[in-house]
């Protein structure tokens, strides 16, 4: 089967789909690739994992999008401001990120919105805040 993808306007994928590409860096050793980067032969690594993990006929999940979206999600992070706010929050951001760039409209040439995608992860990872009235009383 032959997927026509218009690359203004990336089809969405399954949080889980970038979830398991997150996994795989993990498990490689590799956990820290959004704070730090990867080299062009170790994307391709992580592609080829891509392509022999979706099928796309029995799955339907299209590993094209699957793979386009975790470039524009490293592409995302290579800016000082999602790397403050990982190292900030923590590898708990990961999972966040990865449900962010699932659904987020994705243009191939121009990748994710960085400040929006840094406003919806701020706020899905910052700690809530206490009020007085919550705060145990001294004795």
């Amino acid at each position: 089967m032959r997927t026509n993808f218009d690359l203004s306007d990336v089809p969405v994928v399954d949080a889980s789909d970038l979830a398991f590409v997150i996994e795989l860096l993990r498990e490689r050793g590799q956990g820290l690739a959004l704070l730090r980067g990867l080299r062009e032969d170790e994307i391709r690594e992580i592609e080829d994992a891509i392509w022999a993990a979706f099928d796309d006929e029995s799955m339907g999940t299209p590993r094209l999008a699957v793979a386009l979206r975790f470039r524009a999600l490293l592409q995302a992070f290579s800016g000082r401001r999602l790397k403050a706010l990982f190292l900030e929050r923590g590898f708990r951001l990961l999972a966040f990120a990865a449900q962010d760039a699932a659904a987020r409209p994705l243009n191939v040439r121009f990748g994710f919105n960085a400040q929006r995608m840094l406003l919806a992860l701020d706020a899905s990872t910052a700690r809530p805040l206490h009020r007085a009235d919550d705060l145990p009383l001294a004795a």
